[in-house]
Order: structure tokens, then C-alpha cells, then sequence
């Protein structure tokens, strides 16, 4: 048998070396957060705790852990048939559970028996965010950014995308968030993650950056949608140089028009999202945009958010939290089409 405890840190230093990082949590503790590549391995589902912690509460120790015990039994023998019986005596596994207890120790035990090179997260998945929340700050101000700036809708995202195509280290924190960072910027269809994923997924991008090259980041605020940028990142970010980014005002309405296809397919989305400005721009703005989307007058309504809501404080508070703003370097796409970005972030790439 071979199991051997690891370190959190350890164990993140060294991921590449193993060929599978199994995650023993509850589906719902998988979703809420877990380490990159993981795969999910439920010693308990989610179902099946809430039956064991009750049993605990209502019932009694003993009862509960015979429960707990016939059922984990049952599930790493389906974990097994399903995963392991292919894999060859060298395969080597990362395990973990909460804290490093009952739920990978017992998964470990029996890959160990089997004759499998295991290793355990000594505290579990516990110990491993602890690690990372003292690595984020150390990682973010390892890095040098270059800040884009630009008002809304002069095609930022796309710059960035253009930037990673053309092999410049981007960190499209928008992309991470599953948001566009502002109150009309949730996506249909995709939720945001956890704080606790969106840490992770940072984290994870900014220790695959090269430090000796620089990373292209949005001018966010502290907070896209629901998740928060990590302080320290924020705190880089702003003290950084800055490019900003200059589109006509119709191609920038009719980015918007494409970029959001989603509120003219559906009116009254967008309607609803709306409700959102009544307490900034007053009931009354607020319902004349209603009547003029239902009406179909869409884009109308997308030039007078910019003109009204977006762009008022856009220029001050960017000079306000972004240090470097004054003395940015100006970039002006011809238009605001994939193949206007790309011949940008290439002349960007080219001069460095």
C-alpha cells in the first residue's frame, strides 16, 4: 500500500506530476469550488450527506457513521469500476476531501490497497484555498499589466481576444466572471461562478503568466457582477500604464447592438434588466426605454445608455482609480470588426 500525506503548498507546486487530482466532496462542494483539473469522485453525494448528517443530529454517532460507511463503501466501488479499472500500477492520483479526513482517507485507502502511488492533501481542499489566498497577492504583483481602457462599447473584450490570438498574455477577467461588469451585464445562460471559483480560476491564470512579458487586463472595478477582484491585483492593475481605446460613437452603438443580440431577441429581458437603472436615471427614463424597446426601437435606446448612463464620469473615474490614465497611449481601430482588432493587437504585439 502507498499512501503518502502532502502539503497544500507542496501539492500545488508539484500538479503536473500526478495523472489525475480526484476530488472526494459532494457534488455541491465540487461546484462551489475545486483545484484545477480536478475530476469529481463523490465519497457522499450531496443527497447522501444530508441523509447522514440528520441520522447524526436525529438518530445517533454510531448510526450515522454505519450509514456513512455502507454508503461510501458503494460509492468507491462504482468510482472504481468506472475509472480505475484501466489504469496501470503506475498511475499516480492526488485525493481530497473538506479537510483531508474520512472521505479522501477512505478513497486513498483503497486505491493504496490496490497497489496505486496515492497522495493525500494534508487539511484537504481547506489547506489548498488557505495556500492560494497567500499566493494570489504574491502572484498579482509578480506580474507587469497594461491596462485597456475605453468607454463603454468601444470594443475592449475584442481587443483583448484579439491581443491572445496574436500570443499576448491576456487576463480577461470578464471572461472569468461570466459577467460584462455592468448592470446590464449578466449572460443568459451562464452563472456566474462562486467568489471562491473565481479566486481560483485568477489564481490559476496568473501563475501561468511569464513575468518578463506583459499581461493585457481590462479596467475593471473592484467588482464584476457578483465576485470581487482580489484586492491585490486591483491594487497592481491600477498603478499600471494604460492604453485607451477610441471608437466612433455609431460603431460603438452598433458593437453593443451585436455583442447584446440577446436583448433584441428577447424584449422583455431586457426590459427587466432596466429596472435595474430606476433607482439612477428615475422611473420615468426608465419606462420610456421600456415602451421604446417593446415598441422595437432598440437601438435608439442602446445610444441613449451610452450617451446618458455609460458615458457621464467614464473619462474622471478612470483618471480617478487608474493612475496612469492621463498619460495613456491612445489606439484607434478603424472600425470595430474582428479583422480592425486583429491588425491592432498585432501592431500592439509588434511595438512591445
Amino acid at each position: 500500500m502507498s499512501v503518502r500525506p502532502i502539503a497544500a503548498a507542496d501539492a500545488i507546486a508539484r500538479l503536473a506530476e500526478f495523472d489525475a487530482v480526484v476530488d472526494a466532496r459532494s457534488e455541491g462542494e465540487f461546484a462551489e469550488d475545486h483545484l484545477p483539473a480536478a475530476v469529481n469522485w463523490p465519497s457522499l453525494n450531496d443527497a447522501e450527506r444530508h441523509e447522514v448528517g440528520t441520522t447524526y443530529k436525529q438518530v445517533n454517532p454510531f448510526e450515522a457513521r454505519k450509514r456513512g460507511a455502507a454508503l461510501v463503501a458503494a460509492n468507491i466501488a462504482r468510482h472504481i469500476e468506472r475509472e480505475v479499472m484501466d489504469k496501470p500500477k503506475g498511475w499516480k492520483p492526488l485525493v481530497y476531501c473538506w479537510r483531508g479526513g474520512q472521505r479522501s482517507g477512505s478513497l486513498s485507502l483503497v486505491l493504496g490497497q490496490i497497489g496505486f502511488q496515492v497522495h493525500v492533501i494534508e487539511g484537504g481542499y481547506k489547506a489548498f484555498r488557505g495556500a492560494l489566498l497567500e499566493q494570489l497577492p504574491v502572484l498579482a504583483r509578480s506580474l507587469q499589466y497594461r491596462v485597456v481602457c475605453g468607454p463603454t462599447g468601444s470594443g475592449k473584450t475584442r481587443l483583448l481576444q484579439a491581443l491572445e490570438a496574436a500570443g499576448a498574455q491576456v487576463l480577461d477577467l470578464e471572461g472569468l466572471a461570466s459577467h460584462r461588469s455592468s448592470v446590464l451585464g449578466l449572460i443568459p445562460g451562464q452563472p456566474q461562478p462562486t467568489q471562491k471559483r473565481f479566486d481560483t480560476l485568477v489564481w490559476e491564470k496568473l501563475r501561468g503568466f511569464d513575468p518578463a512579458r506583459p499581461v493585457y487586463v481590462e479596467s475593471e472595478s473592484k467588482k464584476v457582477g457578483n465576485v470581487a477582484v482580489p484586492e491585490a491585483l486591483m491594487a497592481a492593475m491600477r498603478a499600471s500604464p494604460c492604453l485607451r481605446l477610441d471608437l466612433a460613437d455609431d460603431e460603438r452603438v452598433q458593437l453593443l447592438l451585436e455583442d447584446y443580440a440577446f436583448f433584441s431577441r428577447d424584449t422583455d429581458l431586457f426590459c427587466r434588466r432596466l429596472d435595474a437603472l430606476v433607482q439612477l436615471r428615475g422611473r420615468e427614463q426608465v419606462k420610456a426605454w421600456q415602451d421604446q424597446v417593446r415598441a422595437g426601437a432598440i437601438e435608439p435606446v442602446v445610444r441613449e445608455l451610452l450617451f446618458k448612463h455609460y458615458d457621464p464620469g467614464y473619462a474622471s473615474s478612470t483618471l480617478r482609480n487608474f493612475k496612469a490614465f492621463a498619460d495613456a497611449r491612445p489606439l484607434a481601430p478603424r472600425d470595430r470588426t474582428p479583422e480592425a482588432m486583429q491588425a491592432l493587437a498585432r501592431e500592439i504585439v509588434a511595438a512591445g
